[in-house]
């Protein structure tokens, strides 16, 4: 069964934001936060690991593995053909609009301000990445712009900690948050995956 970009989002609370530098990392990083109840996964092309670091983890039984950091049009089939089944990008053009309408792979594009919110509506997207979240407002920003546009659903991210993230979750026009707190670097260089499928457990816990 394929899943709605919205159905993706309301999986998991909280959708790490992961970058891979080494990619013996991807399998068990994967492997722990399923565990730990955080099956939502998005892999960042900030590093040149990204594209396999998703075709890896996207064989991990239960996860759902989308690419983050979309800047090029290029980069959605490539990823799409790696194991993608969602996007993220940090803002929205032209050009990734006609991406990824092409490529199929639905999109969470970033967005800061009320009009770039409804340029994007008008284009068809409804689920939005608020980014950066807190430079953009947070909880505020998110409030005032469910009066005017109720139907458009966010998930956001920057700035987003497991302290403040309860205060965004509890927002009607929120349905997860995208976070980086839930694979620190040095946990990963360690190979401590037991200690991030508590950070996941924690996180999860967050939709009660």
């Amino acid at each position: 069964m394929t899943l709605s970009l919205l159905d993706i989002m309301r999986t998991s609370a909280v959708i790490p934001v992961i970058a891979i530098d080494d990619p013996d990392h991807a399998v068990p990083l994967a492997k722990a936060l399923v565990a730990g109840g955080i099956r939502v996964l998005e892999v960042t092309l900030r590093t040149k690991h990204g594209l396999g670091a998703i075709k890896a983890m996207s064989e991990v039984e239960g996860a759902i593995v989308g690419v983050g950091t979309l800047t090029q049009p290029e980069e959605f089939a490539a990823a799409r053909d790696a194991g993608a089944v969602f996007g993220v990008s940090p803002g929205l053009t032209p050009a990734l609009i006609a991406a990824a309408k092409s490529s199929g792979l639905p999109l969470l594009p970033g967005v800061m301000t009320p009009s770039e919110v409804m340029v994007a509506r008008e284009q068809g997207f409804k689920q939005l990445k608020l980014f950066p979240a807190v430079p953009a407002g947070g909880v505020g920003m998110l409030n005032g712009i469910g009066g005017p546009l109720p139907d458009v659903t966010f998930c956001p991210t920057g700035g987003i900690s497991i302290e403040t993230a309860p205060q965004f979750l509890k927002l009607k026009n929120v349905a997860c948050v995208g976070g980086s707190w839930l694979t620190p670097k040095d946990l990963m260089a360690n190979g401590e995956w037991d200690k991030i499928t508590e950070l996941a457990k924690a996180a999860s816990a967050l939709r009660a």
